[in-house]
């Protein structure tokens, strides 16, 4: 089992940068990848980026690569997102998840979620 919190969420102006962070709770950590998901209203919830259980690899949604950077600790049970350059698209809910798979990018790989946290950019 294997719980998470979102923080980092705010309202910014676009082409600030926001770095959201994930605190995971369990012993399994390491045994994951994990991964960022975004919901705008009225839309469903996409793929941000994913990252391995050892960080040796990660993946980006076209929509935020070269601007979004994703990173984690397994000493802390921490994954970070850094998000730079940020633009009044990337305006939703931002989801942790974690996955026994390596790298995953589809919702339904994803065996535990966060309960989100709000982003918002102006323009």
């Amino acid at each position: 089992q294997v719980q998470l919190v979102e923080s980092g969420g705010g309202l910014v102006q676009a082409g600030d940068s926001l770095r959201l962070s994930c605190a995971a709770s369990g012993r399994t950590f390491n045994s994951y990848g994990m991964g960022w998901f975004r919901q705008a209203p009225g839309k469903e919830r996409e793929f941000v980026a994913a990252i391995s259980w050892s960080a040796g690899s990660a993946v980006y949604a076209d929509s935020v690569k070269g601007r979004f950077t994703i990173s984690r600790d397994n000493a802390k049970n921490t994954v970070d997102l850094q998000m730079n350059s940020l633009k009044p698209e990337d305006t939703a809910v931002y989801y942790c998840a974690a996955s026994l798979g390596l790298v995953a990018i589809g919702t339904v790989e994803y065996d535990y979620w966060g309960q989100g946290t709000q982003v918002t950019v102006s323009s």
